[in-house]
């Protein structure tokens, strides 16, 4: 019997192309456990073996699993922060939704081998790992001890050719490079974890107005914050001054020129006057001096990451995080080669000719190509390999039609960008010409181009030339007609734009080709920075504040050489050279011991929030009863919402995205703090106890519990009193009535909503009626408990209906069901199903 062969792809649609290429489009398609990966299947020679082989190519959707505290370190008010440096840790699915991990064991169950086709860099190499964990244990045991039963594919751009190779030549998977991603994972969560937690502790409770409900620090996220503000202090800092200028521009027959005076500038009006006195009285000038120079400019280094992010931003006024995801489409398209790399040099046995064959079929590309291929293109020689990637470089033609407008904007660059690297250099001619003005020099420089080379396809890098009808000669005399004095003010620098902060990051070792991406879009996410017109990083006040408490308290904090220093150990971790426990110990020592001194001396950064801030005391307004000393609470309603008892100094969080209000003046049976009426944007309502939401009181339940989701068994507004059946749309929820506030419409309304956050179903039931009470009855035929509803003000009852209280089931009694009106499609599935006496 043929041996059976598990492949893996990192992402569903590239398991799509890989299996079509080794397939030659004769795979079969089916599904599997997992709603999001399709199982392709194939027949085939397996190369390693040379046996005939059933193959089943599939995906997962990324990372497998996530690192995470276990539950006890997750609690926030009782875990000191100190802890997470030491508490334990676990790896749970990343995506529990898709049942990646119970169909990576159904796949996998039994099969003779497993091929990993991972994306080819560290993150790839991790989640081999993690595939090889579920699926390992349940593969064939190999006959003989030493048999290699797991293949790593290595490919760089998916096309026939290299997926090929790529499938004949397999190797082993990286385990040190997997290690280091281990290592960074778990550095960036208890590291990241400890700080903020701390901060939004610290600073949440005490001010309002900081517009987010985590003060969140990052390893990596923070010092890129920090060359913004460092822009932006320098911006503040600057004091403009003025200086003055001598202009002078001069006339030959038909041509004007304006000449740049040898001094530049003077700081001292009175003393530029003086120069100005020297010149002015002059009618003629001449020319003392006139050079010609032949000067070349160079074709670009062969494209990496950083610098398609960099163009990306200052060429297509395009983010970094949209432009990586952009290229990661292009790339599983098979449109262009893998965009995670940091090398500038092609490979010796690179196949330039291939690809300008390809893109000579172009519409856009096609003539340009065709014409490298006739005149010998040019075969770089410059740039650096590091031993990752070729560089980014198209792969097959694209044409407007086919791509969406973002995808043809990165596809063009990459394209322009591949063929200008094989292009000669552009040539141009400067001319440099000094006048004297009395005894004063000025002079004029031109540009005019002679080949344009290279930037024939790389436009924006074109020149610009001044083709003057003029042949500047010495002892020419020009006619001087106008002189001038001009006053100028010295300007700040302008506020980092994304592409020098890019540039910056590399410079100092911040992240790496693949997140520094995710750590620009953070800082704006979370609202330390904002882009304004011209893709520019202006940090907000909370940024700012952020930054100078850093480097008040332990400037390290801030400053990129911490996360350089812990980027090179991790890189020796990927090279094998540095000892994985040995790294990971020193390191969370060192912030160990600096997270203690930021605790200890807090109060540096305190002070520049009390400085930028108002506290939670002056703001907010009055809305409802402490439990603990029975005065008032304060609402503050700007993000995040929450309640600040001044008298007790406490703040309660409350549910976000949403209205607060006070709910009849009743109160919590456990602990006397008033009810709170929380109705969200998503058009749920429910109680909230402040005291219970943030301390839940029962064993088991997780901070965030409002009344519907609590067991307490005697209180009225408790899930138990409100239960009408269990919800049979998300099988996890419970549907429950919610709560009502007296409306000012003539008909009071009533609502049936599922009490899981995730689900959908809300149903609009027994309008007119004046009270609404779910019972302890059960209803015998389909389970849901019996409602005891007040018919007497309600309007449209069919014939025969019985007046004033009636208690039933809201499915089975043919009167209460035909008061229920599904407010959606959710609700109105729910609504169809059969059995149990629905679908009426």
């Amino acid at each position: 019997s043929m041996v059976v062969v598990l492949m893996v792809a990192e992402k569903p649609s590239l398991a799509r192309s890989l299996a079509e290429i080794l397939s030659h489009k004769r795979c079969r398609r089916r599904k599997s456990l997992s709603n999001a990966c399709d199982v392709y299947e194939f027949e085939s020679q397996f190369p390693p073996t040379r046996e005939p082989a059933k193959f089943k190519m599939t995906s997962v959707c990324g990372h497998v699993m996530s690192l995470d505290f276990t539950s006890h370190y997750n609690k926030w008010d009782s875990v000191d922060p100190i802890e997470l440096y030491d508490g334990e840790t676990l790896k749970k699915e990343a995506l529990p939704k898709l049942r990646i991990c119970d169909f990576l064991d159904s796949e996998g169950r039994g099969v003779d081998h497993l091929v990993l086709w991972l994306d080819c860099d560290k993150e790839g190499e991790n989640i081999c790992f993690e595939v090889i964990n579920e699926v390992q244990p349940v593969m064939k045991q190999p006959r003989h001890f030493n048999t290699q039963t797991i293949f790593r594919a290595r490919f760089s751009s998916i096309t026939e050719g290299s997926i090929v190779k790529a499938f004949n030549s397999l190797s082993t998977p990286n385990q040190n490079e997997a290690r280091s991603v281990d290592a960074r994972q778990e550095l960036d969560l208890r590291i990241g974890c400890s700080f903020t937690r701390f901060q939004t502790r610290t600073f949440q409770t005490k001010y309002a107005g900081l517009n987010h409900s985590v003060i969140s620090y990052g390893p990596c996220q923070t010092p890129t914050l920090g060359f913004c503000v460092q822009r932006h202090d320098e911006i503040q800092q600057f004091t403009p001054e003025k200086y003055w200028r001598v202009d002078v521009k001069v006339k030959l027959r038909s041509v004007q020129l304006d000449l740049d005076w040898e001094r530049e500038r003077v700081f001292d009006k009175e003393v530029c006057s003086l120069f100005l006195k020297l010149v002015k009285d002059h009618q003629e000038t001449k020319v003392v001096e006139a050079t010609e120079k032949l000067r070349t400019k160079s074709p670009p280094m062969a494209l990496h990451t950083v610098e398609l992010l960099r163009s990306a931003s200052s060429r297509l006024h395009m983010g970094p995080k949209q432009a990586m995801d952009v290229a990661e489409r292009l790339y599983t398209e098979g449109y262009i080669s893998y965009p995670r790399t940091e090398t500038t040099s092609y490979p010796s046995d690179f196949e330039f000719r291939s690809i300008l064959t390809e893109l000579s079929k172009s519409p856009d590309f096609g003539e340009y190509a065709s014409e490298l291929l006739r005149n010998k293109f040019r075969i770089p020689s410059s740039g650096k390999d590091v031993g990752d990637h070729p560089p980014i470089t198209p792969m097959l033609v694209a044409t407007r039609d086919s791509l969406r407008d973002a995808e043809w904007k990165v596809y063009d660059f990459v394209t322009r960008h591949f063929l200008a690297t094989l292009s000669p250099d552009c040539k141009y001619k400067v001319t440099e010409v000094q006048f004297l003005v009395g005894a004063e020099r000025f002079q004029w420089v031109g540009q005019t181009p002679v080949s344009p080379g290279f930037t024939a396809v790389y436009t924006w890098q074109a020149m610009k030339g001044f083709d003057s009808p003029v042949v500047f000669e010495k002892g020419q005399v020009w006619e001087v007609v106008q002189v001038k004095l001009s006053e100028h003010e010295t300007s700040p620098p302008g506020y980092l734009t994304e592409s020098e902060l890019i540039s910056l990051m590399e410079k100092h070792g911040i992240g790496t080709d693949a997140s520094i991406p995710v750590h620009i879009e953070n800082i704006c996410l979370r609202d330390y920075a904002r882009v304004d017109s011209g893709r520019k990083l202006v940090p907000t006040k909370l940024g700012v504040v952020l930054v100078h408490g850093y480097q008040k308290i332990d400037p390290d904090l801030v400053l990129p050489t911490m996360r350089s220093s812990v980027e090179e150990q991790l890189n020796l971790i990927a090279k094998g050279n540095a000892d994985y426990d040995g790294v990971l110990s020193h390191t969370l020592d060192v912030f160990k011991r600096k997270f203690e001194y930021f605790r200890e001396n807090v109060e540096g950064m305190d002070e520049l929030f009390e400085a930028s801030f108002s506290s939670v005391a002056e703001s907010g307004r009055p809305i409802s009863r402490c439990g603990k000393c029975r005065r008032f609470m304060k609402y503050i309603a700007a993000r995040p919402q929450r309640l600040y008892c001044m008298h007790c100094d406490e703040t309660f969080s409350l549910p976000q995205g949403g209205s607060i209000k006070l709910f009849k003046e009743l109160k919590c049976p456990l602990d006397e703090f008033e009810l709170l009426l929380f109705s969200g944007t998503s058009g749920k309502s429910f109680l909230v106890c402040p005291l219970c939401y943030n301390q839940p009181p029962f064993q088991n339940v997780r901070t965030g519990m409002g009344c519907h989701l609590c067991p307490h068994e005697a209180c009225p507004h408790a899930k138990p009193q409100q239960r009408v059946e269990k919800c049979q749309q998300c099988e996890h929820g419970i549907l429950v009535l919610e709560p009502r506030l007296k409306t000012a419409g003539p008909t009071p309304k009533w609502r049936v909503t599922c009490n899981d956050t995730r689900c959908k179903v809300a149903m609009n039931c027994f309008e007119g009626s004046s009270d609404v009470q779910s019972t302890r009855g059960v209803c015998p035929d389909c389970g849901a408990n019996l409602l005891s509803v007040d018919l007497t003000k309600v309007h449209n009852l069919p014939d025969g209906a019985p007046s004033g209280k009636v208690t039933g089931c809201w499915n089975c009694d043919p009167v209460l069901s035909e008061l229920v009106l599904p407010v959606d499609h959710a609700a109105e599935r729910y609504r169809g199903r059969g059995g149990r006496g629905r679908g009426r």
